[in-house]
C-alpha cells in the first residue's frame, strides 16, 4: 500500500497507548520518497509526529524493530512493547533542541519515548532534571508524567537499528522528518546539542535542508564544541553544541561524567534564554 493508508501492518497506532499521537487514516511512509512528501506537506506538529510514528520505509528497521517487540529481554517479559518510530517530544515551542542518535531496542522502542526505559536515559534525564531542563529525574515511560522545559527531543534515525549503528541509506532516509520539525520548530529555537558524533554528523544536511548557514570547514565533533549558524527563519542564529553521547560504555567508562553532562545543558539553558528551575543555577 502506498502512503496514505494504515494497512494491515502488524503494529498498528495502538489504542490507549499514552501520548499515540497516530490514528487510523494517519498516512503510512513506505519509502524514502513517501517520507520525503509525507514530512514536506505535515502543517503541524501533531501531523509530522503522527505521520513519524508509523513510518515504514526501511526495511531493515521495520523487521528488527518489530522482532525486539515481539521477543521482549527477559526482564520485560508480559510488557506490551511500542516497536515503532519514535516521534519527537517535548516542547511545541522550544528553545533547545536535544538530537540523539536513535531509539534502543528495549528502551524507546519499548516504552515509546526516546531516552525512555534505559541506562543511558537514566543518566540522561538526570542530567536534565539537575539543570531545570525536565521535572523529573526520571523518565520510565510515555505515561510517567514527565516533562521537558523548554526543549524538545528527537533522534536522527526514528526506529531502534541493529546493534545501535543505523545505515547511512537509514540514516538519509529518516533525514526529512528531522528536516520538517527543525522547520517547524525554528522561530523559536535557540541552542540544538547533539548527543554524539552520528548525531553531529547527521544534522549538517538538515540544517543545510532548512536554509542554516554552512561553515566551510565543517567543523568537527567534539564534547563541548560549538558553532553558530543562522537562517532567515533564525536570524539571530543558533547554537550548536557538542556533547558525547550518554551511552553505557561512555558512561562505565568515565568518558562521560555527570558533571560533564550538567555543564552542557547548563550552558545550553543559558544560551537558550530559559530561566533556571533546576538544581544547578
Amino acid at each position: 500500500m502506498a502512503a496514505g493508508g494504515q494497512g494491515t501492518d502488524p503494529l498498528p497506532a495502538r489504542d490507549g497507548w499514552p501520548s499515540d499521537p497516530a490514528g487510523p487514516d494517519t498516512p503510512v511512509a513506505r519509502s524514502a520518497h513517501d517520507v520525503t512528501e509525507l514530512a514536506r506537506s505535515a502543517d503541524t506538529l501533531r501531523e509530522l509526529t503522527a505521520r513519524q510514528s508509523v513510518c515504514r520505509a526501511c526495511p531493515r528497521l521495520v523487521a528488527w524493530r518489530e522482532q525486539v517487540a515481539a521477543s521482549p529481554r527477559r526482564a520485560f517479559r508480559g510488557e506490551r512493547y511500542w516497536g515503532r518510530p519514535i516521534p519527537g517530544w517535548g516542547s511545541d515551542r522550544p528553545r533547545l533542541l536535544i538530537v540523539g542518535l536513535a531509539p534502543a531496542a528495549h528502551g524507546g522502542n519499548r516504552t515509546g519515548r526516546i531516552f525512555t526505559g534505559d541506562r543511558s536515559g537514566d543518566f540522561l534525564f538526570a542530567s536534565l532534571y539537575r539543570c531545570g531542563l525536565a521535572t523529573r529525574p526520571t523518565s520510565v515511560d510515555a505515561g510517567d508524567g514527565q516533562r521537558l522545559v523548554g526543549a524538545r527531543m528527537v533522534a536522527a534515525v526514528r526506529c531502534a537499528p541493529p546493534d545501535n549503528k543505523p545505515e547511512v541509506t537509514e540514516r538519509d532516509a529518516c533525514a526529512p522528518w528531522l528536516a520538517a520539525e527543525l522547520r517547524l520548530v525554528a522561530a523559536d529555537l535557540r541552542v540544538i546539542v547533539c548527543l554524539g558524533g552520528f548525531a553531529w554528523q547527521a544534522i549538517w544536511p538538515v540544517l543545510r535542508t532548512c536554509g542554516f548557514a554552512q561553515p566551510r570547514p565543517r567543523p568537527a565533533f567534539g564534547h563541548g564544541a560549538e558553532v553558530r549558524v543562522a537562517s532567515p527563519e533564525a536570524p539571530g542564529g543558533v547554537l550548536l553544541i557538542g556533547c558525547y553521547h550518554p551511552s553505557q560504555q561512555n558512561t562505565f567508562t568515565g568518558r562521560v561524567t555527570p558533571a560533564m553532562l550538567d555543564a552542557i545543558f547548563t550552558r545550553a539553558r543559558v544560551s537558550a534564554g530559559l530561566k533556571s528551575r533546576g538544581l544547578i543555577t
